[in-house]
């Protein structure tokens, strides 16, 4: 496996690929869930390439980016192990050399959910994406349902811009109570670790709830947020019962939707959710 670190290297190299290309971006700090898109990379294409780059732009003032953790040899290492052929980790002057001053903005489904609480971050995750396509050209692109929204947003504006590639969405990987892995799982201390159980819990008690025939919008939020309110660690920023494909709130369910939250322990920002696509 080889490691770049500019793109001044990996243009010409990619001009000497030949096969399909799978594509795992990521901000590094990686995980099973990560590794679990690097196998399925490379169980389905010649050529399997891991972005490692942690994005300034999607992240807003008052968030985590100069602590975000960075270990390139760890991932390097983590990556290889489960098949990829080369790690692409360009640095942010590399990525948005002086003057940089174009954007991608995909409009309607940037605006609810993160979009509300994080202004700016999908036109950040847009414009990274769409220059990562472009640098590398995959055949596919392979991205965790974890981040539901942004996977959204990204299948979004490859068919509106054309991109000539599939975007896969892989399930999302928990630990042994449910936990969605993420990065900044590692922000939690072990009180916060074990409350932080709660989120897929009422994720859970609200697909129950739909399951067993309430289509009220507002009474599958209040299953939530009662199931969450037995950890106080917890801060509840949201919960949403909203249209699986606009992402809009419904109130009342008459056809797939997607069940989505976020609550913070702590230093840690969790967000979590579970399609359901065949309720009616």
């Amino acid at each position: 496996m080889q490691v770049i670190t500019t793109l001044a290297q990996w243009a010409p190299l990619r001009k000497s690929l030949t096969g399909s290309l799978g594509l795992v971006p990521t901000m590094g700090a990686l995980h099973e869930g990560h590794l679990s898109l690097v196998r399925r990379a490379r169980a389905e294409n010649s050529i399997v390439v891991v972005w490692i780059f942690v994005n300034p732009k999607q992240f807003g003032p008052s968030e985590d980016f100069r602590s975000y953790p960075r270990d390139l040899a760890r991932d390097a290492a983590l990556v290889q192990s489960a098949g990829a052929d080369y790690v692409l980790a360009p640095g942010v002057e590399d990525v948005y050399p002086e003057g940089f001053q174009t954007s991608v903005q995909v409009e309607e489904l940037s605006r609810p959910l993160e979009g509300a609480v994080r202004p700016g971050h999908f036109r950040g995750v847009a414009t990274v994406v769409a220059k990562m396509f472009c640098l590398t050209q995959p055949s596919r692109g392979y991205f965790g349902q974890k981040d539901a929204q942004q996977c959204a947003v990204v299948q979004r504006m490859a068919r509106d811009l054309g991109f000539p590639m599939d975007i896969v969405i892989c399930p999302t990987m928990r630990e042994p109570d449910g936990l969605a892995m993420s990065s900044r799982n590692v922000y939690l201390d072990p009180a916060e670790r074990k409350a932080s159980a709660a989120l897929y819990r009422a994720l859970q008690a609200a697909e129950r709830a739909a399951r067993a025939g309430e289509r009220e919008g507002e009474a599958l939020r209040a299953v939530m947020r009662a199931e969450l309110a037995k950890e106080p660690l917890g801060k509840i920023e949201y919960v949403s019962v909203a249209h699986l494909a606009t992402l809009e709130e419904v109130a009342r369910v008459n056809g797939p939707i997607l069940l989505s939250l976020a609550v913070r322990f702590g230093k840690a920002r969790l967000i979590d959710n579970i399609p359901l696509p065949d309720v009616t």
